[in-house]
């Protein structure tokens, strides 16, 4: 099932990573190159602290990614 992109969504705030649903970007070179994207940006609805919260626009997924840096075990 396909969600709607979310009320919140503002193509003002993006963020470029990874889909983990449609992977849509392993193709691009843009994207290989760690370079923004004008294809493959997902909406950052939301965040909490360093908790992102995203949809992408292409196959409407959605999820939360802490970007904190992970701690050594």
């Amino acid at each position: 099932m396909r969600l709607p992109i979310d009320p919140q969504a503002d193509i003002a705030r993006r963020a470029w990573v990874t889909c983990p649903a449609c992977d849509d970007a392993r193709h691009c070179a843009t994207c290989a190159d760690l370079r923004t994207c004008g294809e493959h940006w997902r909406y950052l609805i939301a965040n909490n602290g360093p908790v992102l919260h995203l949809q992408c626009p292409g196959c409407t997924h959605t999820w939360s990614l802490d970007t904190r840096p992970a701690q050594p075990a």
